[in-house]
């Protein structure tokens, strides 16, 4: 037992920065605790002073995620941190499903499938990859996203808008294509054209559930209205659910390109104001007739572009991709400034400013209002007897009208329905 004691005095009495605490022995089945101060061991119980675990010059660093990622530049730490009433900092950790649902959100691009998930996790998930930007990135973005749509379709986006906002079409038109089951969509004022991506994925299944469709101000002529409702011709398929439909200032439409429109038998709004039309009544006779639809004297609240709003659970994303085509086209503000001082000084001629679509609107109020919408109660103001005795005239010569315009239009179909170029247009389909 001496070199028992002789060790211990040497480890005690040993230069160390280190405070151990006390040390126990256990000895004849006893507990004793050794005197630092003397040497030896005392027969006494433990004291009850605080036990110092680490020592005085230990310290803890928290250390956070130092990742320099611009995409993950707004992921939070796995703590929560607090303030008590007494000012003093306070963390608690954060639930296992929010950390699971931020590295899931990381990861979103490599999802395989998320058809059969529940929809109110996969909410979360989507406000969570929202919040990252992870639909914003290139190629990634376009993957992630289409796993949403593929499993979700509506609940993702409903509605879109995207009035004058050609830019946003140009630079996410994959994306753009990617969003199903759609009820109304808004591509006023982009100037289309009638050979535009766009226009061709508009006669898809994945949009035949489109009830409101706003073309305003597209530069569209009738070879785009042909290859828009060719599949609704002659396959019957494409947008056959189609409500409203606004086709007005596109000035390169005539009779013939209005004929097309009457393959549409569900519709209840039309709007071809400051189109290119020859003989107007002549085209309000064969709409009324062929389609049921009334022209209104004054304008239609459903051409007003107000019930076309972008809904649903992108509806942020969209806006986040319209804020980045804004910050990329940012320095051509200082080139505006420069062109605006050269042309002060006489150095360049005058740049032609793009036509708005407040101009053409302003145009089309001016040439007349050409808008329909389908009567739900027939009008019955006339006197009951007038009524009874011109019933039989009425019926016959609806009858007479119904049969010829049927006439015209049978021999019509049989040369625009069944063309070469029709055949052509659906092979590509």
């Amino acid at each position: 037992q001496s070199w028992w004691s002789r060790g211990m005095s040497y480890c005690l009495h040993s230069e160390s920065h280190f405070d151990t605490g006390p040390i126990y022995v256990r000895e004849n089945g006893k507990l004793h605790v050794v005197n630092q101060g003397a040497g030896g061991i005392q027969d006494v119980t433990p004291k009850t002073r605080p036990f110092r675990l680490f020592s005085r010059s230990f310290s803890v660093e928290l250390c956070m995620n130092r990742e320099d990622d611009r995409a993950r530049r707004q992921r939070t730490d796995h703590f929560i941190f607090t303030y008590t009433k007494e000012g003093n900092l306070r963390y608690s950790a954060k639930s296992l499903f929010s950390l699971v649902l931020g590295y899931i959100s990381d990861n979103v691009d490599h999802i395989d499938s998320l058809i059969g998930f529940p929809e109110q996790i996969a909410e979360k998930l989507f406000s969570a990859a929202e919040a990252r930007q992870k639909f914003t990135e290139p190629v990634t973005g376009l993957r992630a996203l289409q796993k949403f749509t593929e499993a979700y379709g509506s609940l993702v986006l409903c509605s879109l808008c995207l009035r004058n906002r050609y830019l946003v079409i140009s630079e996410k038109l994959e994306e753009i294509k990617s969003f199903r089951e759609l009820t109304c969509l808004d591509l006023s004022c982009c100037k289309l054209g009638d050979e535009h991506e766009l226009l061709e994925h508009l006669t898809k299944e994945a949009l035949s559930s489109v009830k409101q469709l706003l073309l305003k101000d597209n530069s569209l002529s009738d070879a785009g209205l042909r290859r828009m409702t060719a599949p609704v011709r002659v396959l019957k398929k494409g947008l056959e659910n189609l409500l409203v439909l606004d086709l007005s200032c596109n000035p390169y439409q005539n009779d013939v390109g209005i004929g097309y429109l009457l393959s549409f038998k569900k519709l209840n709004c039309l709007d071809i104001s400051g189109t290119g039309l020859k003989d107007v009544d002549a085209v309000i006779k064969r709409i009324q007739m062929q389609i049921g639809l009334v022209h209104s004297k004054v304008p239609l609240k459903e051409f007003d572009h107000s019930n076309c709003k972008t809904e649903g659970w992108a509806e942020q994303t969209v806006l986040q991709w319209e804020q980045a085509v804004m910050e990329a086209i940012k320095p051509q503000d200082n080139l505006r400034s420069r062109t605006a001082a050269l042309r002060f000084y006489g150095k360049t001629h005058g740049i032609e400013e793009v036509v708005k679509c407040t101009v053409v609107e302003a145009e089309t109020k001016a040439s007349g209002n050409l808008q329909f919408y389908k009567e739900k109660v027939q009008n019955c103001h006339l006197p009951l007897k007038k009524e009874v005795v011109g019933s039989h005239e009425l019926k016959n010569n609806r009858k007479r009208a119904l049969a010829e315009q049927e006439r015209e239009r049978t021999s019509k179909q049989k040369h625009l329905c069944l063309t070469v170029e029709d055949w052509d247009l659906l092979n590509t389909y």
